[in-house]
Formats: structure tokens, sequence, C-alpha cells
């Protein structure tokens, strides 16, 4: 593997649960793994309602995105996988608060039939190391 990608892991987000990287750098890029609402001390599923599960996958993909010294600013393009569209709504309105800059990242939302653990929501996103 070229020395020209890094892995990127932070304790404060949930580990890996398969065969990859919590994200990847790369010269120009960081490209983060789907983060699912799991609270990174208990390893838990957080609640059974949207609006906490997408406060909880924020904050475990903001972990991630500070441990190689960006933040949401940095971040281009998001894909949320929702388990119901009809939470739409309530997601955007939290997804909202943290993506508040002048031009928020690129985005598709799609609904599946079924995410890992059985969580609401999952996010992943690409960040540029400089923005």
């Amino acid at each position: 593997m070229s020395s020209k990608i890094k892995k990127i892991e932070s304790s404060k987000a949930p580990k890996a649960i398969g065969p990859y990287s919590q994200a990847i750098q790369t010269e120009q890029l960081l490209f983060l793994s789907g983060q699912l609402p799991i609270d990174p001390a208990t390893g838990k599923l957080v609640a059974s309602e949207i609006r906490i599960q997408t406060q909880r996958v924020l904050d475990n993909l903001e972990a991630v995105l500070n441990e190689a010294h960006l933040s949401f600013k940095n971040v281009v393009r998001c894909d949320v996988f929702l388990k119901d569209l009809n939470d739409f709504a309530a997601f955007n309105e939290e997804y909202a608060k943290k993506f508040n800059q002048s031009i928020p990242p690129a985005r598709q939302t799609i609904q599946v039939a079924r995410l890992p653990m059985d969580a609401l929501i999952e996010i992943s996103c690409i960040a540029i190391l400089s923005a």
C-alpha cells in the first residue's frame, strides 16, 4: 500500500465492526466509512428515535474528522441511508445543525430495507484536507 494512504481512527467513535477502516486519508481527501448511531463508550445502539440516532451518527463522524484535524466544513459529499424516508424531515433538522456552512456538502439520501444492528440511519462522507 502506498505511503500516501493513511488509516485514520478515533477512539471517540465506534470501532469498525468489520474488515474496514473508520477513514482513509489520501493526499487530498478523507473517505469516512458509514457511521451508525453506536455509542463508542458502550458499543451499543442509542435510543430508537431518529433525532437521537442522527445526533449520535454526526458526533461519530465529527470524532473521525477531528482525528484528521478536520471539521464538517471540510466535508464535500455525504451519503445518507435511512430505514424510513418518513424520518427525512426530523433527520434533516438535526443534519442542518452540523452542516450550516454557506456551501453545504453535496448529498444523497436513500431509503434502505435494513441497516446493521437495525439502526435507523447511517451516514458516510468525503472531506477535503483543506477548506
